[in-house]
């Protein structure tokens, strides 16, 4: 093998080599080169931006949701959510209220999630609580006794929303009155504006407390999940199984994986068809180094026969030329 990469080397390093040939060189290394560090840049970047996308998300949405389907929502949530605290991994429970409701402000409206929180337990569990753009984090009733409601930074900016302003809630959830079937309509004073950095959230979402989003859907002392948030997201099919068997057949919890499945298969696939095109640019200009190859075996057609009178073998000749490209590519690399 000392033979082989001796030659090889001395052919690299040759002065006597044809010009055009040490242009094609210099380009079949610039052009993997290139292509070699497009595909890392790439790939890094996709790999952050994911990982990135996975820590926010994590901090502002549960890892699991526990929920009874067809049950009309947990009436024991309190006592269920103390037993399930105690299973392995789990790091936070807390119960919420989940409707989506009509916000009206200022001669505009659009439809909006309320999630009703317990606000001591959900500030400790849900990072958009914590990322307060304004105002600040206090539910209390004003001095006439109406309830306060956090909105994102996005519906605050196209409102032109901020602490101290009055907005109204309707619920379809509808009380029945002589009159028909009415919906439910509640005013909120603005507390505070959070900026949790995704447009979804910020844009169609808002926090009330759980007494005020329960009598907003006329339902006294229900929720309708319990969020675990946990040490390992990563556990998190492992644990969801182990509190579906411990709360009852009646009971579904969903991961966090399999609710923002789409988006991650969407970025998975990104990333995979990335890794193809940039590859196959690499690859193309890989197969300048075939070229190389064939004009040095060309112009090195006198040495060949010189040394196959030496009495070199097929398989060494073959291997100089072969030691020759892998330098050629472990230098572009």
């Amino acid at each position: 093998m000392r033979f082989e990469w001796f030659v090889a080397r001395r052919y690299l390093r040759s002065p006597n080599r044809p010009a055009v040939l040490r242009l094609v060189t210099a380009f079949s290394v610039l052009g993997v080169t290139a292509g070699v560090a497009t595909l890392v840049i790439a790939l890094a970047m996709n790999t952050g931006f994911r990982e990135t996308l996975q820590d926010r998300l994590l901090g502002v949405t549960a890892h699991i949701s526990l929920t009874r389907p067809g049950s009309g929502g947990l009436h024991d949530y309190e006592e269920l959510a103390t037993k399930l605290s105690k299973i392995p991994g789990v790091r936070s429970v807390t119960p919420a209220v989940y409707q989506t409701v009509l916000m009206t402000f200022g001669g505009e409206s659009r439809g909006v999630v309320a999630k009703g929180i317990d606000p001591a337990r959900e500030e400790a569990a849900d990072e958009a609580l914590r990322k307060l753009a304004s105002g600040k984090l206090d539910f209390q009733l004003d001095a006439d006794g109406i309830d306060a409601l956090l909105v994102g930074k996005q519906l605050a900016e196209e409102w032109k929303l901020s602490p101290g302003d009055y907005v109204s809630l309707t619920s379809p959830q509808g009380r029945l009155t002589p009159f028909g079937l009415l919906p439910r309509t509640r005013r909120f004073r603005v507390a505070g504006v959070f900026d949790s950095g995704f447009y979804d959230y910020d844009a169609n979402w808002c926090f009330v407390k759980m007494d005020a989003a329960q009598a907003l859907a006329g339902a006294s002392d229900v929720v309708n999940v319990l969020e675990f948030r946990l040490q390992n997201p990563e556990a998190a099919p492992v644990i969801a199984h182990e509190i579906e068997q411990r709360a009852g057949p009646s009971f579904a919890a969903a991961t966090w994986m399999e609710q923002q499945g789409a988006l991650f298969r969407a970025l998975r696939l990104e990333k995979l068809v990335t890794a193809i095109f940039i590859g196959l640019i690499t690859l193309v200009a890989g197969l300048n180094i075939l070229v190389v190859l064939s004009m040095t075996v060309t112009d090195r057609a006198k040495d060949i026969a010189v040394l196959r009178s030496m009495g070199s073998t097929s398989r060494q000749l073959r291997n100089i030329f072969l030691w020759q490209g892998f330098t050629i590519g472990a230098a572009a690399t």
